[in-house]
């Protein structure tokens, strides 16, 4: 075989390999773009209103309800001493019934007088106070609105496992989206000369201004 004909299947082969990284990078591009879109739209607006937290008002909505504990209920509670400890199912059911809340099988925190059990959840706080000696129930819920839901989403507090898993999830789709478009403009670079220049700007910004107005 001559130089040439060596020369043109390399040239050939070269194409080939980068045909074959280009249609994979792409697919695994649009692939992790279409799973974290939705996502990163959500984390984007939420990143805007938490940066403006002190200028968006918003008045809490304050729920506060006072019930007695039916007899039978309140001797289970006497079964229990002190410590960390769910309710007993009875009083779950009763209480989700009476408030029209969900109070799920989290601890409560039993002392010698009271059960106190805390319900804080993305954008509200709640909790239940039952006096173990009258059956007096006190329930205080606190709605501060759908901006706050939102933000406490993006910072995934008091939002549960199933969420955490999906910030999980979702920031591994964000890498592949943005390795994968590394990659692409690596390949792409020779014909876009202000690639690497606008990158690099990407970088310099936010060093320049941590360094300088982050004290």
């Amino acid at each position: 075989m001559s130089d040439a004909s060596r020369s043109a299947d390399s040239a050939i082969s070269g194409q080939q390999r980068r045909g074959f990284w280009l249609r994979t990078l792409h697919q695994w591009h649009w692939i992790s773009s279409a799973v974290c879109l939705i996502g990163m739209l959500l984390f984007a607006v939420t990143g805007i209103t938490l940066n403006h937290a002190s200028k968006i008002e918003s008045e809490p909505q304050v729920e506060h309800r006072t019930l007695t504990l039916p007899a039978p209920l309140l001797e289970s509670l006497g079964e229990r001493k002190q410590g960390n400890a769910p309710l007993p199912a009875g009083v779950v059911a009763w209480l989700a019934e009476q408030l029209g809340t969900s109070v799920d099988a989290r601890d409560a925190e039993w002392s010698a007088d009271e059960v106190y059990l805390s319900m804080p959840g993305p954008g509200t706080d709640a909790w239940i106070s039952i006096q173990r000696g009258d059956g007096a129930v006190e329930f205080e819920r606190t709605d501060r609105g759908w901006i706050s839901y939102f933000n406490d989403l993006h910072k995934g507090r008091n939002s549960g496992p199933a969420w955490g898993w999906f910030i999980d999830v979702f920031a591994v789709a964000c890498l592949v989206f943005c390795i994968t478009g590394l990659f692409l403009l690596q390949l792409h670079a020779r014909q876009r000369r202000m690639t690497w220049p606008y990158v690099g700007l990407g970088l310099v910004i936010p060093v320049l201004l941590a360094l300088l107005f982050i004290h």
